[in-house]
């Protein structure tokens, strides 16, 4: 989020007294700022609007992308207020996840935004009662109190224990509708798209895999994105699709490919990713000219990126993700290369303390998948751990898990027969 660039658009034109027009600016863009921060769940939205003069208002707006913490939204809107245009009477500054902008006209609904909360009313004053009266009545409240408290305890004790259960499930299924809220926060019109990548034309096509297609494409404020197209024969359906747009939206990790938005309209379904410009590690390590590229340097780098990922989608997020399809085509490599770890369509979610599950369903792909997973269908991190040692075997020889052979004098790792489908002869060792 840090390295977001930041785009600006003024709005020209003067206005009278610029320096209390700045101080003005500065103190209600401060106000929508931590207004908008502050949310720790829901829309990060924010207006405001203050008197400039008796006949002008100055109208003020903040918006963070929902997915941002509360630090996080907040550092972005500084950073977005700090690039704002001086000395104009309007003008916005914006990047992928945050938004600023002021006007000396009202440039947004003001009747869908919604009223701040008011404070509740002070209770009455007492009224002033003869000193005999006030202590009757406070023996009356005390002999009423006491029965209907211990009454009150008495039913909470036997209604809430057996429910506790139907409780915490109630408020996992409110979690996960905020959390789909949030998802659907981002959600792409499918013609931004169309126009983003000039309706998926074929220059714009930066290659294809057993899912669909991917598209360069530009959106109207200079941004450029990865689209990701899923194709109707795809196998994908939208509970796969929703899983990796819930699951991705949540992580944040420089080694792990930023999901920006996404689009379902009709029958197509699209997730837009921010761009990543050096394609997937397979473009380089399998090309017999491209690989040249990787000096050893670059290949422990790539190496320890992606280590650095796993241990995230492990143990450092919010959630511990198994990934389950890491192989050179699903790691993308930034401008620097970098490497970052994307394709989650089939990453399984894992509970904080769960280490193994099991299923009938295997995915992934044959040569990355551990032997108790492909014939058991166990899964664990080990399950990555191992697709993650086929993937440096293959960093460091540049060769494909299916195109190791005896005569290269490589002695095969017992582990990775099976993928190879060529039996050991010892004779030949």
């Amino acid at each position: 989020m840090e390295n977001d660039p930041i785009y600006t658009i003024p709005d020209t034109g003067n206005v009278a007294g610029p320096d209390r027009f700045v101080q003005l600016l500065g103190e209600t863009m401060n106000d929508v700022v931590l207004r908008a921060s502050g949310s720790e769940s829901g829309k990060k939205f924010a207006v405001a609007e203050a008197n400039f003069t008796s006949s002008q208002k100055l109208y003020t707006l903040a918006q963070c992308t929902p997915d941002l913490t509360v630090s996080d939204c907040n550092t972005c809107l500084r950073a977005a207020v700090a690039a704002l245009p001086q000395g104009e009477q309007g003008g916005r500054s914006f990047t992928s996840s945050c938004t600023v902008r002021f006007e000396m006209y009202l440039f947004y609904n003001a009747l869908a935004v919604p009223p701040l909360p008011q404070l509740p009313s002070p209770p009455p004053a007492p009224l002033n009662r003869a000193k005999g009266k006030s202590n009757k009545s406070t023996r009356i409240i005390v002999a009423v109190a006491i029965p209907v408290g211990v009454a009150i305890i008495v039913l909470f004790v036997a209604c809430y224990l057996p429910r506790s259960k139907t409780t915490k499930t109630y408020e996992v299924v409110h979690a996960e509708r905020r959390e789909i809220t949030t998802a659907e926060s981002l959600q792409y019109h499918l013609a931004t798209i169309q126009a983003a990548t000039n309706n998926f034309s074929h220059q714009n096509k930066l290659g294809q895999g057993g899912f669909g297609e991917v598209f360069r494409g530009r959106l109207l404020n200079g941004q450029e994105i990865a689209v990701k197209r899923l194709s109707k024969s795809s196998g994908q359906g939208v509970g796969e699709f929703k899983n990796e747009v819930a699951l991705v939206v949540k992580l944040q990790h420089r080694n792990l490919v930023r999901l920006l938005g996404f689009c379902l309209e009709g029958e197509e379904k699209i997730l837009v990713y921010e761009f990543v410009p050096n394609k997937s590690l397979d473009y380089f390590l399998f090309d017999p000219d491209k690989r040249r590229q990787l000096n050893w340097s670059r290949r422990y780098k790539i190496i320890s990126g992606i280590a650095r990922g796993m241990l995230y989608l492990h143990e450092d997020s919010r959630l511990r993700i198994i990934h389950r399809d890491l192989k050179p085509s699903n790691i993308l490599l930034d401008s620097d290369m970098n490497p970052k770890i994307s394709d989650f369509g089939m990453a399984r979610i894992f509970r904080v303390d769960q280490t193994r599950a099991k299923t009938n369903r295997i995915v992934g792909t044959f040569g990355y998948l551990s032997p108790e997973y492909a014939m058991r269908g166990q899964i664990s991190a080990k399950s990555d751990v191992y697709s993650f040692s086929v993937l440096i075997l293959e960093i460091i020889s540049g060769k494909k898990n299916s195109g190791f052979s005896q005569s290269d004098g490589v002695k095969i790792l017992p582990a990775m027969r099976g993928s190879i489908g060529e039996p050991v002869h010892r004779s030949k060792c």
